[in-house]
């Protein structure tokens, strides 16, 4: 039997055994190591769905996915997913563009389960070989790394820049991280939580500012590329105050509610620009697996909670709370099962 998480509406998290997964056509069969809960996931929980659009039918969460080729002549191999599936047909695809495939398929949304299961079928092709020396509970964090690195592509980061990251939970740290690894200096790390403000010191952030309740960051540096990693308002508004005139904000983290909001008079007054991060692209992941296996990334001491797939309403509760970094489900009770 498969062990199985699904999501019915928000805060109703359901436990079920259910038919073990089978792989079709081009496709693995994983025994799930571990699965890395995020902000979407997050959303998702606490309100039934995500950007305004509710679950379609109960779900199973979990795109952040590490685990091991059950069956085939990959069995054995440790992987992590890419959780995005394009079609390869569409007009989208055929400019390059498949990460914003309008026909996409993605782990834990919409009719796609995701990994909070013990098995789990995925296409061959989105699964990344992950070598020894990255740890279980690493793999689900490549994929964020991936969407790290498309964002510094998609911001021009560069050796000497000065940059900005608002909101320092796990993808913020990673975004440090990455930007460290190419010579960038994290001049500002802002967030509401003093541990994460920690964090980001020692993920190499150069200074940092204590967001209080009330708004507004005790200092603001000027920064070339600015990183809103909270999804919050008050974060976009620091980050445009802090950019230097022409520069461009990277907007990572995932809003609540349909819609965002900023400051209009520094944007206006700067011409700055906004650009959305959707996800990672083709080959970012396996750039992400290099990185980290070279030791350019590391992506040690960003989990700080485990649960197992029994405990995952807890985990939730804790992932609600934002009472840990980053918090990992493991399915499969380590690599022999």
């Amino acid at each position: 039997m498969n062990r199985v998480a699904r999501l019915h509406g928000a805060r109703d998290l359901r436990l079920a055994d259910e038919p073990e997964a089978t792989a079709g056509p081009d496709e693995l069969l994983l025994e799930v190591s571990a699965v890395g809960l995020c902000g979407s996931d997050r959303h998702q929980y606490l309100e039934g769905g995500i950007g305004g659009d509710p679950i379609e039918r109960p779900l199973v969460l979990g795109h952040e996915v590490g685990g091991v080729v059950a069956a085939g002549d990959r069995a054995g191999q440790r992987v992590a997913i890419d959780p995005a599936i394009p079609c390869r047909a569409c007009e989208t695809c055929r400019r390059g563009l498949a990460h914003l495939c309008p026909e996409m398929r993605f782990a834990g949304l919409g009719q796609t389960d995701g990994g909070l299961q013990r098995y789990l079928a995925w296409p061959a092709d989105r699964c990344a070989r992950v070598p020894d020396s990255i740890a279980d509970d690493e793999g689900p964090m490549l994929e964020v790394l991936g969407i790290a690195l498309h964002a510094l592509d998609l911001g021009g980061a560069a050796a000497g820049m000065r940059a900005g990251v608002f909101g320092c939970g796990p993808v913020g740290l990673i975004v440090i991280r990455a930007l460290r690894s190419i010579g960038a200096d994290v001049v500002i790390a802002t967030d509401r939580l003093p541990s994460r403000l920690e964090a980001a010191e020692a993920s190499g952030a150069a200074t940092m500012a204590l967001v209080p309740e009330t708004g507004g960051p005790i200092r603001l540096p000027a920064v070339d590329v600015a990183f809103e990693c909270a999804g919050e308002p008050d974060a976009t508004d620091d980050a445009l105050r802090s950019l230097v005139p022409g520069g461009l904000v990277l907007l990572v983290g995932i809003p609540e509610g349909p819609r965002a909001s900023h400051v209009a008079g520094p944007a206006r007054r700067k011409e700055l620009g906004l650009r959305w991060v959707r996800r990672m692209a083709d080959g970012d992941l396996a750039r992400a697996i290099q990185a980290v296996e070279t030791g350019r990334i590391a992506l040690a001491g960003l989990v700080t909670a485990h649960y197992d797939l029994d405990d995952v309403g807890p985990a939730f509760e804790a992932l609600a709370a934002r009472s840990e970094l980053k918090i990992v489900v493991t399915p499969r009770s380590g690599r022999d099962g």
